[in-house]
């Protein structure tokens, strides 16, 4: 690898020669890298795929929506916070790794973008059992060459968590982590910070909003606690820790980082996270030893904000090229 720091044991991500990350202008610095996905959206055509609905076995299922591809492993994509199948950086990966004859799945997370429709829950930061029995409830025929798995800000803290846990018995091939907040404490008084006031704000809107959607079952109790939450720690702390029998934001935090989890995993896993990310600072990743991790590989671009890495050698963004290539290790 040739950007950033790596860590771990003998892996089959030893095999990759990952560019270094040069931001290409004018989207210098964290802020602009993270916001251009908004105000420049990615251009490029996917077709919306096959919608498949994924029971999870309570009542409530998650939509996928599945694009066919070459005789390779199954690529499943999963959004971060307040994001959905149809989120840009989603969609991006999804039309990149499609050209290159990848089978792909996007997947909206409970109560997220099109899976509103057939779920009256949330998911959270470690509601790994949703990705678990999602997983276990696809067509035989799409997991015949394998799963490859690729999770953004709050859905790579899932996705490790769910590695972590031992993949709930589903074999997988490898994994992709990008911007994950990895320790979600840290994250959350990193992203309240007085400097991220905007990002706070746009996200606690767009989060209450997502919970006050006409499908969720919620409880007066409940309503009111979102409608009155002024900071994502509030939201967490009086609506989804005691939903999910969490004592508090503090123990949800503490239960679902994946920092916890990482150390168990035992498939390829590329981690990548950049330093000037605004949300999520390295403190977050400084929490574990990643050179005893085994096939647990970390990245620390110098740039390339959250979820962001748009830089000066593709329009394909960094992150997707990297992606692409741990994909390769498993053609």
């Amino acid at each position: 690898m040739r950007d950033g720091t790596d860590g771990g044991g003998a892996s089959a991500l030893d095999r990759l020669d990952l560019p270094r990350f040069r931001a290409r202008g004018p989207w210098w610095g964290g802020d602009l890298q993270t916001v251009r996905n908004v105000l420049r959206p990615q251009r490029g055509v996917l077709p919306d795929g096959r919608e498949l609905i994924l029971p999870l076995g309570d009542g409530d299922a998650l939509i996928g929506h599945y694009h066919e591809g070459a005789d390779r492993p199954l690529v499943v994509l999963i959004h971060g916070l307040t994001g959905s199948a149809a989120s840009d950086y989603v969609v991006a990966t999804a039309r990149h790794l499609g050209a290159l004859g990848y089978p792909v799945l996007r997947v909206s997370l409970r109560g997220a973008g099109a899976s509103r429709r057939v779920s009256r829950g949330r998911y959270h930061a470690g509601r790994s059992e949703d990705l678990a029995a999602a997983l276990n409830s696809l067509p035989a025929a799409l997991l015949s060459r394998g799963l490859l798995l690729v999770g953004y800000s709050l859905g790579g803290n899932l996705l490790l968590k769910f590695l972590g846990e031992g993949a709930h018995g589903i074999a997988v091939l490898g994994a992709v982590s990008v911007s994950a907040p990895f320790d979600l404490a840290i994250a959350s008084r990193r992203i309240r910070a007085p400097r991220n006031w905007v990002y706070h704000r746009h996200l606690l809107v767009n989060i209450k909003a997502e919970a006050l959607t006409p499908t969720a079952s919620l409880t007066a109790v409940e309503r009111q606690a979102i409608e009155t939450s002024r900071s994502i720690y509030e939201f967490d702390d009086r609506f989804i820790a005691p939903r999910h029998g969490f004592a508090g934001a503090d123990d949800y935090y503490e239960r679902c980082s994946a920092r916890r989890y990482v150390a168990e995993i035992t498939v390829p896993t590329l981690v990548i996270h950049a330093l000037d990310d605004p949300w999520i600072p390295r403190a977050a990743y400084d929490t574990v030893d990643w050179t005893k991790l085994g096939p647990v590989r970390l990245v620390l671009t110098p740039g390339g904000g959250h979820v962001g890495f748009h830089d000066a050698a593709s329009p394909v963004p960094w992150h997707d090229r990297a992606i692409a290539q741990v994909a390769g290790l498993f053609r």
